[in-house]
């Protein structure tokens, strides 16, 4: 979690735009890449993590939360889910 909102708001509208580390950019590209062409993944992409300093640990967390959260968003989507109105306004629910 990050209270730096100028960072969200970079992520939000682009976050091959944001000021980012090497290695979390790869992580994005490699997030982006899977869910939305998941049929294109090679082991370069595999690679691009390795070089920003990703093990193989953290490369099969990062590719299990993705196809999670994608998982989940289908589910959803399927489902007819709609979200609470505090995620629509942008607020978060009380703790």
């Amino acid at each position: 979690m990050t209270r730096n909102t100028e960072l969200v708001e970079q992520l939000s509208a682009d976050y091959t735009a944001a000021a980012l580390s090497p290695a979390d950019r790869a992580m994005l590209d490699y997030a982006a890449k899977l869910t939305l062409h998941p049929s294109t993944m090679t082991e370069a992409d595999i690679l691009a993590l390795r070089e920003t300093g990703f093990n193989d640990r953290a490369i099969l967390d990062i590719a299990q939360i993705t196809a999670y959260y994608a998982y989940v968003n289908r589910i959803a989507d399927g489902l007819g889910v709609t979200l609470e109105d505090y995620w629509q306004r942008g607020d978060t629910p009380d703790a």
